[in-house]
């Protein structure tokens, strides 16, 4: 999938989620070219994106970081 959103605009890749395998993995991109509020594009493995700014990512990263997550994945794993 990042080959194609790469050469579809001004798409920069971030990272991969997982990579282990060849499903399409989620992954995100920085798209320089965007309005603000929609700079950082976070994709699926279903062809779906989400668009949000720096400071609604670093929010999330945040909230990771402190734990907000934790019982969601400890309940999958």
């Amino acid at each position: 999938m990042s080959e194609t959103l790469a050469s579809a605009g001004n798409l920069q890749h971030v990272t991969t989620f997982c990579g282990n395998c060849d499903c399409g993995c989620p992954e995100l991109f920085l798209d320089d070219a965007a309005p603000p509020e929609r700079r950082v594009v976070l994709t699926d493995d279903f062809g779906q994106r989400v668009q949000m700014s720096l400071a609604q990512l670093k929010v999330l990263v945040d909230d990771v970081k402190d734990g907000a997550l934790d019982k969601v994945v400890t309940a999958v794993g």
